[in-house]
This record gives structure tokens, sequence and C-alpha cells, in this order.
């Protein structure tokens, strides 16, 4: 399950282990692309890393925190801090080595 991440609940999300952040909007159309790899991530993954999304409209302080300036951006935390970043539509295969690479 894709967890959907607010400044509120940031830090209790990613702080420990392994996850996998989706910064997104509604209206972009290679995040509409990115969502259902993301989804299909979190099932795969389940247990073993958190999946969770932000969208940028609604969360403007945590996409500004961590530099997103174009979306999707997706970005890999390893105990709540930032250790990959990648831009544009990734596949499911390369999140999800960048996410076991990680582990």
């Amino acid at each position: 399950m894709t967890v959907v991440v607010t400044k509120d609940n940031f830090s209790a999300t990613v702080g420990e282990g392994v996850s996998l952040v989706d910064f997104w909007a509604p209206w972009c159309g290679p995040c509409k692309m990115q969502l259902p790899i993301v989804e299909e991530l979190s099932g795969e993954l389940e247990g073993t890393a958190t999946i969770a999304k932000v969208n940028v409209d609604e969360e403007p302080e945590l996409a500004s925190q961590f530099g997103v300036m174009s979306i999707p951006t997706l970005i890999v935390f390893k105990d709540g801090q930032p250790v990959d970043k990648l831009v544009g539509l990734q596949s499911k295969d390369s999140l999800k080595a960048k996410i076991q690479g990680r582990l």
C-alpha cells in the first residue's frame, strides 16, 4: 500500500529503513504513468521498504526541502536521509534495483 505523505507524517514515514517517495501532481502526465509502477512496487516490496507519495501541490514545503524542481521526482531515503534521486519517468526494474541496493 502506498502511503500518502504530508509534512506532518513525513519523518515518521521515512525515518526508519528504506523508503521510496514519489513527488507528483494530479495534472502531470508522466506522473500518471509513474503511479501504477509505484503502486506495483509497493505490493512487491511490502514489509521490506516503504513506498510513499507526496502531492507537490498540497505539500510545497516538502518539495522545496528536497529540491524537487520537476516531476515526477522519486527519492530513495535510508533512515530518513535522501540517498538517491531520480527525475522523470522510471521503470519498475530501475526503481526496484535502487531500493534493493539500499536494503
